[in-house]
């Protein structure tokens, strides 16, 4: 359905601009009294088309019409058909080659864009399939290692040993838990083609929502919260907001080392909701933050355990899902300490109301 509206939009656009650029023409021509600007007013027409539509055909399209224009009513005899004249021959031949080169190179362009974005897109997927890949191996090992000493050695273990290894199982399934959340975002994203459903959501709904989510995980770390007190409805696909705040508190009380401080707030300005994540904890490595939200990064000179490396990708989850969103998201060291995680979506406006 999507696809013939989309069609659809496109067929009155390439008329109302093709319209659009012959009254100007008329204008130039009959009112300015300048003759020999129309053939440039209808390459632009028609790179404009190209440019603004999906596929080649309507450029094509719009060059062959806009030649048959041109020759009908902006050469002599005007307001009438006449290719027999040598002149408006050659003219309507140049024209069609000059307008068809600049629909292709238009549709090239396209094309270009499209696929520096999929190659993008496919560079993000290999980065987190390698570091998935490798992080999973971890935990799965530790929980099967504990699994089978509590099976094999339960009559020879204590009560406290037992309990060491069950925790450890527990602490590596929940971190499993968060790493198939994350992979099932990206996966939600990558079926719907970077096209987010965006239904309006009350902030404080959200809110209450990622609160009740993460303390079902960390009960015992206290959120300090910061909304406005007015009434704020923002678009989104209000799961995968959810799965980028909650990735980022997760972030905060696993690697914020020292933390005592951890705090969302979310104020609005102008057109955009802000949301910020602070902590007053250890901050980011400088060699890092510049490759935070890449989904794969591996310091060379220390092995890093799995706990930490799966920061990286959490927050490449983030990034993409914000972007699915045509938001933004950035991280910054604080200055007086700890490390503040920024991102901003578009707010509903009372037109889309």
């Amino acid at each position: 359905m999507e696809k013939k509206y989309k069609k659809i939009a496109d067929v009155v656009f390439t008329i109302a601009v093709l319209c659009l650029a012959f009254i100007i023409s008329l204008f130039i021509q009959f009112y300015l009294g300048v003759d020999s600007l129309a053939p440039a007013v209808f390459m632009l027409a028609v790179f404009f088309i190209s440019v603004c539509t999906e596929g080649i055909y309507y450029g094509i399209v719009a060059s062959l019409a806009g030649v048959l224009i041109f020759n009908y009513a902006f050469r002599i005899p005007y307001f009438i058909f006449n290719l027999k004249i040598a002149d408006n021959m050659v003219s309507a031949v140049i024209m069609l080659a000059m307008t068809s080169m600049s629909s292709f190179l238009a549709s090239k362009l396209k094309q270009h864009e499209k696929m520096k974005a999929e190659s993008e897109k496919e560079k993000m997927r290999a980065n987190l399939l390698r570091a998935v890949s490798h992080d999973l191996r971890t935990p799965l090992t530790t929980i099967y290692g504990s699994g089978s000493a509590i099976v094999e050695k339960f009559d020879y273990m204590s009560k406290e040993q037992i309990l060491q290894l069950a925790g450890g199982i527990c602490e590596d399934a929940q971190w499993l838990t968060g790493m198939v959340e994350n992979l099932l975002s990206i996966t939600r994203i990558d079926n719907d083609g970077i096209k987010i459903k965006k239904t309006p959501i009350v902030l404080e709904e959200l809110i209450d929502t990622v609160l009740m989510r993460f303390k079902k995980r960390y009960p015992n770390q206290n959120i300090f919260i910061d909304i406005p007190d007015d009434f704020v409805s923002i678009p989104m696909d209000a799961v995968l907001i959810e799965q980028v705040i909650v990735n980022i508190l997760e972030n905060a009380v696993q690697h914020a080392e020292g933390m005592t401080e951890l705090k969302l707030k979310v104020f609005v300005v102008g057109s955009k909701a802000i949301f910020e994540i602070t902590d007053n904890g250890c901050g980011i490595e400088k060699d890092l933050l510049p490759h935070i939200f890449s989904g794969y990064y591996e310091r060379k000179d220390t092995p890093v355990d799995y706990q930490k490396r799966s920061m990286s990708i959490g927050l490449s989850v983030c990034a993409s899902i914000i972007k699915a969103h045509d938001g933004s998201i950035t991280a910054e060291n604080r200055k007086e300490g700890g490390s503040c995680f920024r991102f901003s979506l578009d707010m509903e406006t009372e037109e889309n109301e």
